[in-house]
């Protein structure tokens, strides 16, 4: 990937700015799920892990809901495919929508360690968290990662909610997950997505990036 270094502000410079899109803030109760909807979905499940690519370690998952499996026929895709099997539909249908793979990232060259900052990249709408120009993102962002099935199961810096990921290491999705909830809202209401909660890199200064460092990015969600 082609980075930018910058200069860090506490010391010499060490830093490459990382650009990584492949595609409200939170106030109040969280949304759930009606009871009828949570019957209709299923219970949680502790872990429970589904076969996927072999990504060395699976994490262990927890509190999510899984799509009713009492009738194997009516068993949904992300739950019959690995992420090499989905149909070009399928894999778009995957993602989340929560816009998190849109913040620019630190990265420390002599350590390898991942810094999220809430700073968008410049084609992400902060209000729908979808990019403006998908089709056209890599001309217009060059190191825009494409993401694929090998690169999900290679890149270290994916959200742990995110679909991609949680299919990839054998794990169900998040209740909140649009596939599973039947509502693109749902990312939204409970605070997963990037709604509300982001800078524009537009004339930002890469001297400025530190200022914008930010944990939710990577740590939020897991608990949900």
């Amino acid at each position: 990937m082609v980075g930018e270094t910058r200069e860090n502000v506490n010391g010499p410079d060490r830093f490459t700015r990382r650009d990584d899109c492949a595609s409200t803030h939170r106030s109040g109760p969280v949304p759930r799920l009606s009871r009828e909807r949570e019957t209709q979905l299923g219970s949680p499940v502790n872990g429970k892990k589904m076969p996927g690519c072999e990504r060395g370690v699976v994490r262990d998952v927890k509190e999510m809901k899984i799509m009713n499996q009492s009738e194997p026929a009516s068993r949904p895709f992300w739950h019959e495919k690995s992420l090499d099997e989905l149909s070009a539909s399928e894999w778009e249908a995957l993602c989340d929508g929560c816009g998190r793979c849109c913040l620019n990232k630190l990265e420390d060259w002599e350590t390898g360690e991942i810094a999220w900052t809430n700073v968008a990249c410049t084609l992400l709408d902060g209000e729908t968290c979808r990019c403006r120009d998908y089709e056209n993102r890599a001309v217009t962002v060059p190191d825009c990662v494409q993401l694929t099935p090998d690169e999900v199961c290679t890149l270290t810096w994916l959200p742990p909610t995110c679909g991609y990921r949680l299919v990839a290491e054998g794990c169900y999705l998040y209740w909140w997950h649009p596939l599973v909830s039947g509502s693109a809202e749902t990312v939204h209401e409970t605070g997963i997505s990037v709604r509300g909660r982001t800078v524009p890199e537009d004339g930002m200064e890469l001297e400025e990036y530190e200022n914008h460092v930010m944990d939710w990015p990577l740590d939020e969600g897991k608990d949900t």
